[in-house]
């Protein structure tokens, strides 16, 4: 019968693993409950002190309820619109005021200048939700009873709606995708049946218990979810938990050989890397959280949400995944066997591998190489002030053509470019006239006119609500163009001008300007934060100023020289017309923080090793025995921010591949290459100030100036 300490011993994994089935099976639906409470209302993610959002605030005085535009456009199937098509397509109109959905607010066919085209508004209820798609269709049924017409629909609603079809069903898809990606690596990487199993099932409690606390907190409006972060926040964990688990579940099988019980291996597996892993969710959830800073909502939002997450996925890799090992020992490794014990004096020796290779290759020219990759990461940076992060332009909103895409097209050929996406101004209610006059004269605008009691511009009085009325300004140019922010500039700098009217300019192109606008204002605040919370993470966790320092600055580095090889892809391989103002941010926080993870996975290991063998050795034995690891880890996280790429929004794209690129880059470049030739370069002094900057007395391959300075020949 076994004795207590040793039924004890089984007990505690055992106890962990219900626990964590528990937490499966409990939160684990919430995961796809995540999109019931997520909002894809765009303005809901506006900067929250720009004028814009003060528009749409007082916009809401104006509405009997809240309601989203659908604009529709007839063209003329040959040659120009008739009177009678002209007449039809406003009996259409009319016949939709009493339908389910409609405030009843419809306005007549207008005809474009070129009389190829009409164009009408209808109102709906802002809060229809899945019902807004059926009545599109309604409309379009309607609106299609003119003959000799093709008909479209553009406008707020068709784009809402369209966001709504892109990330329908985006939990089933992006997860079936993401761990179908990961167990396919795993599995050809590590050629065992159990252990991809074990780490996915981390990968996904880790998700059950995010979403579940995710969805706590947004159903009591402490956090706001959209369908980004939610997408987001699925392959951040399923990424994370992987990496920690690779690292966990290697640091084991290189200790079970070394030890008689498998306690003990863990043991030892565990205390080695739980720092390391620790630091690593610690920069990344930091570096997510200094998103508060940030003043667009999106932002914000994503900052605690992705925090959650990466608590969620260490928990479960220091928790469950070392219980299910524990309980299936060497068995999870099969039918792969683990590697002997390295000759301690040579850790090269027995190793035939590719990073034996490579930390030979780094051992016998490391100043050779860092110069080279120096170089090589500095040529591609050049190219990264050039990216146009000023936004996505309406018709590449969508990596396919959306309806409402084409739609918009149509209407800007046949009417300003700015219709349906008026500038709104909000002003005083006795100085109308004068901020009217002011709009019409500011170059750009095609026309300006006060909203009157029928919901339209112009036509009759003015509607007035608390001692303001609201004024929409067409623009010439399209509402997503960098010539319509300009006007938006002039239309403020006009209407700001008129004494005593408080006018405030909003509107889609403002909201574009001033999102645009705060995005650049946040780069210049959170990088340095984030930057300082690397570098104190780091001095902490490897006890030196040095090369900390010199992490960050690599890390650094590989962001640069991503964003300009994403630069020149993104214009001259996907051909994008701008790319969104948060990506940038995004694309710095993600792959700084996760950049660091593989060079605090690397560096931790050196350091414990050049505790006992010098830090030449410590950089060989270090790169070695991390080298698999780590890569299978790099090119996981790559291939979950890859799926990404199955949510047909530009946005999201753009994100995939900065990420993906990057941390390939950082994985098989900088830490590869450029740390270890780095570190072996400039030998112990590179941990100054603590007491490793002299190599232990006696190390194997202690400093040795004339060795050293013939290895870097």
């Amino acid at each position: 019968m076994p004795s207590t300490p040793r039924a004890a011993r089984w007990l505690v994994p055992a106890l962990l693993l219900v626990v964590w089935l528990g937490i499966g099976g409990a939160l684990g639906p919430y995961a796809g409950k995540l999109s019931e409470i997520a909002t894809n209302d765009q303005s809901a993610f506006l900067p929250e002190s720009a004028e814009s959002t003060k528009v749409i605030d007082a916009q809401k005085a104006f509405r009997q309820s809240e309601t989203l535009p659908a604009i529709v456009v007839w063209t003329a199937d040959e040659g120009k619109i008739t009177g009678s098509q002209r007449e039809a397509a406003t009996g259409a109109l009319a016949s939709l005021s009493d339908s389910p959905g409609v405030t009843g607010r419809v306005s007549p066919a207008l005809p474009s200048e070129d009389g190829l085209a009409l164009q009408g508004v209808v109102q709906l209820r802002d809060d229809l939700g899945d019902g807004t798609a059926d009545a599109l269709d309604r409309i379009t049924e309607a609106a299609e009873r003119v003959d000799g017409t093709s008909v479209r629909i553009a406008g707020p609603a068709a784009t809402q709606n369209d966001l709504s079809e892109a990330f329908a069903g985006v939990d089933g898809l992006l997860l079936g995708v993401a761990l179908s990606v990961v167990l396919l690596i795993l599995l050809l990487v590590y050629r065992s049946v159990l252990l991809p199993l074990v780490i996915i099932l981390s990968a996904v409690f880790a998700l059950s218990l995010a979403t579940g606390i995710v969805y706590a907190l947004a159903e009591r409006d402490v956090v706001r979810v959209d369908g980004q972060v939610q997408g987001i926040l699925f392959i951040l964990v399923i990424g994370a938990a992987t990496d920690y688990a690779l690292l966990l579940s290697a640091r084991f099988r290189e200790e079970l050989p070394q030890h008689e019980q498998r306690f003990d291996a863990m043991r030892a597996a565990v205390r080695r890397s739980a720092g390391a892993i620790t630091a690593s969710a610690a920069t990344v959830a930091l570096g997510l959280l200094a998103l508060l800073l940030s003043d667009l909502a999106n932002n914000k939002a994503l900052g605690p949400v992705g925090a959650i997450g990466i608590v969620c996925s260490v928990l479960a890799a220091l928790t469950f995944l070392p219980a299910a090992l524990l309980l299936l020992g060497r068995a999870a490794y099969w039918p792969a066997r683990p590697k002997p014990v390295v000759d301690p004096e040579h850790p090269e020796a027995g190793q035939s591998g590719i990073w034996a290779r490579v930390a030979a290759w780094v051992d016998r020219a490391p100043r050779r190489i860092w110069a080279v990759t120096l170089a090589v990461l500095a040529l591609f940076a050049v190219f990264a002030p050039q990216l146009k992060s000023e936004g996505v332009p309406l018709s590449e909103i969508f990596v396919n053509d959306a309806p409402s895409v084409a739609a918009q097209r149509t209407l800007s050929e046949h009417f300003p470019g700015g219709t349906g996406n008026p500038a709104v101004i909000i002003a005083d209610a006795d100085r109308v006239r004068e901020v009217t006059r002011a709009a019409n004269g500011t170059d750009g605008v095609s026309s300006a006119a006060p909203v009157t009691e029928s919901g339209r511009p112009g036509g009759g009085e003015p509607l007035v609500v608390d001692g303001r009325v609201r004024i929409d300004a067409v623009l010439e140019d399209d509402a997503d163009s960098n010539a319509a922010r300009a006007t938006v500039q002039r239309l403020r700098d006009a209407v700001h001008e008129v004494s005593g009217a408080d006018a405030l300019v909003g509107g889609y192109t403002a909201q574009q300007y001033d999102t645009q606008t705060t995005a650049q204002r946040d780069l210049k605040v959170i990088v340095p934060v984030v930057l300082a919370i690397i570098l104190v993470i780091l001095v902490a966790l490897l006890r030196s100023l040095l090369l900390p320092v010199l992490l960050v600055l690599t890390v650094a580095l590989n962001y640069g020289a991503t964003i300009g090889v994403a630069t020149l892809v993104f214009e001259y391989v996907f051909g994008f017309g701008g790319v969104d103002p948060s990506v940038p941010l995004y694309g710095f926080v993600f792959l700084v923080a996760l950049g660091v993870d593989y060079n605090i996975f690397l560096m931790t290991r050196v350091r414990e090793e050049a505790q006992v063998r010098g830090t030449r050795l410590g950089v060989l034995k270090g790169l070695t025995a991390t080298g698999g690891v780590i890569t299978s880890a790099g090119v996981v996280l790559a291939a979950t921010f890859a799926a990404l790429v199955v949510i047909p929004l530009a946005f999201l794209v753009q994100i995939a591949f900065i990420v993906a690129f990057g941390v390939l880059l950082d994985t098989l470049v900088v830490r590869s290459l450029l740390v270890p030739a780095l570190t072996r370069d400039i030998g112990p002094a590179v941990w100054w100030p603590s007491a490793l900057r002299h190599d232990p007395a006696g190390a194997p391959g202690a400093a040795d100036p004339g060795a050293t300075a013939g290895a870097r020949g």
